[in-house]
């Protein structure tokens, strides 16, 4: 059980995902995680108030499980085969979190922003709000999301998703870079 529990090494994923899409290739599918929600939308009947939320939703609720298996992949993973000791960060990063007013003893998710304590706060309210209408407004303007194009589209050679993933990897740099020092 200790090889479960240690983190495991990158090629292990990333084969496994490779052979995930080799299979959605041969099946003729196409794998993003974003359509899930308008999936979601069209079941709690969207497509009264949208017609972008009427179609048939049923022909792609495979997905769906994808989505649920998600979810209880890392619950399983967080709670039953991890050690719950964050990975070692290097005494750089701990540096700049310091520099930003971040603790270095947070889990994966920084208490400053996560913490119920934080959500008493009108900053941290505009950051979340505001976060999610952009990566929302982003994946629906890019026509999926990061995984749908880094994942799906460059396995299937598309054009447009390359362009996507540049611009994800561009905004997360200027995000990082430039606004993630102003905010904080």
């Amino acid at each position: 059980m200790d090889f479960i529990f240690q983190p495991w090494h990158w090629f292990i994923s990333g084969f496994l995902i490779a052979l995930f899409m080799f299979v959605l290739l041969l099946l003729g599918k196409g794998f993003g995680m974003s359509s899930n929600l308008r999936a979601f939308c069209s079941i709690c009947g969207g497509g009264k108030y949208s017609s972008f939320f009427n179609y048939n939703w049923k022909k792609d609720s495979w997905n769906l499980f994808i989505v649920i298996g998600a979810m209880l992949g890392g619950y399983v993973a967080s709670h039953y085969l991890s050690s719950g000791d964050m990975p070692e960060i290097s005494a750089s990063t701990k540096l700049a979190l310091q520099d930003l007013n971040f603790s270095t003893v947070n889990s994966y998710l920084p208490n400053e922003i996560y913490a119920l304590e934080a959500l008493s706060e009108v900053k941290t309210w505009l950051i979340l709000i505001s976060g999610g209408l952009l990566i929302g407004f982003g994946a629906r303007y890019a026509g999926g999301c990061t995984s749908g194009h880094a994942i799906s589209g460059l396995s299937n050679l598309q054009l447009p998703s390359l362009i996507a993933v540049i611009g994800f990897f561009i905004g997360g740099l200027f995000m990082v870079h430039v606004l993630f020092p102003f905010i904080f």
